[in-house]
């Protein structure tokens, strides 16, 4: 186990996207980072070498979020790899299936259900199992959509009602743990430039309807989160901050 007072951050669906900006920005702010990834291990590790070259220590697990077997072995890979757990981002997501709800397929549907939302309400529960009771206690941040308040019509309605549970957990989580000194927020993501979207030109196509007139960066998320992992702060639980360009 590496002796170290930094802290030890998890980051799911950190191999690609949002969660790889996350993970570069941690680790030059001064975390050491567990990377959880579903398949790509190639993807992860060319992540760890960004994160690495940044002085940080870090570790790459294959993990099925909606598993708790697997999220166990994620987090006891993690202390033992890099010590106590002090952050957990929640991050690994899928987009499921597009279209219209009554055009969906129940067992896709299920699926991204699955990991949308009870990977998160799994990876949160391990980790408060290992935050509480500890002398540097932690945070949480759980990455949510903009979706939540808009709704996904014809897109992805089912999606956008798992984020919606997301935020919903966030406020009842952070109240909750509120008293031991454990951090519970949300960061709220718009249209961003990733590898999520169905259509790769979607980014652009929506510009317009966007109030700042551009879709956003996974490194403008990747900030709200070492914030709110950090001690500046401290005072902000339960919190859902919406970084999506005026939408």
């Amino acid at each position: 186990m590496r002796q170290t007072q930094r802290p030890v951050t998890v980051v799911t669906g950190g191999s690609r996207g949002i969660g790889a900006a996350i993970c570069a920005r941690l680790a030059a702010d001064g975390h050491d980072l567990a990377i959880g990834y579903r398949s790509d291990a190639a993807a992860a590790e060319a992540v760890a070498r960004t994160v690495r070259a940044a002085g940080a220590a870090c570790v790459t697990v294959a993990v099925d979020t909606a598993d708790a077997t697997s999220v166990d072995h994620l987090f006891t890979t993690t202390a033992t790899e890099l010590g106590p757990v002090t952050g957990l981002v929640n991050n690994a997501g899928v987009r499921g299936p597009m279209g219209r709800l009554a055009d969906a397929d129940p067992d896709e549907m299920r699926a991204a259900l699955d990991v949308n939302f009870l990977g998160y309400l799994l990876c949160a529960r391990r980790a408060v199992q290992d935050m509480t009771g500890t002398a540097t206690r932690g945070a949480i941040v759980n990455i949510s959509s903009a979706a939540a308040t808009l709704g996904g019509p014809g897109e992805y309605v089912h999606y956008a009602a798992a984020k919606a549970a997301v935020d919903g957990m966030t406020i009842g989580l952070s109240k909750e743990l509120a008293a031991d000194g454990i951090r519970v927020n949300c960061v709220a993501p718009g249209i961003i430039w990733t590898e999520f979207h169905a259509d790769p030109q979607r980014p652009a196509k929506r510009a317009a309807a966007i109030p700042l007139g551009r879709a956003g960066q996974p490194e403008e998320i990747a900030g709200a989160v070492s914030w709110l992992l950090s001690a500046d702060a401290s005072y902000a639980t339960g919190t859902i901050m919406r970084v999506a360009g005026g939408m």
